[in-house]
């Protein structure tokens, strides 16, 4: 019954709107701020992330712990590209 209720809702109305991008609202530049820094607080600690993970491989490399800490170092990596990523993957889902 809801089905049929929206394809003649959808029908009456000319179809499904479309918002584009959307407008901001007033006084969403704080939003914005807060993005922006929660991204360079991300990047930071992603090089940290990167720069531990090689510290803990040369220590390590004697005692053949070497694959370890190669894997941290990939999820590091995979890290990376998720948080460089994320204003595109978003725009790509909307």
């Amino acid at each position: 019954m809801s089905a049929v209720l929206v394809s003649t809702v959808l029908a009456a109305g000319g179809g499904v709107p479309d918002p584009g991008a959307g407008v901001a609202p007033p006084g969403s530049e704080g939003l914005l701020t807060i993005l922006q820094w929660a991204a360079w607080i991300g990047f930071g600690v992603a090089v940290l992330g990167v720069v531990l993970a090689g510290i803990a491989m040369a220590i390590s490399h004697r005692r053949g712990e070497g694959g370890e800490h190669m894997s941290r170092l990939g999820w590091v990596f995979a890290g990376c590209i998720v948080i460089g990523s994320a204003a595109g993957l978003v725009g790509a889902l909307v």
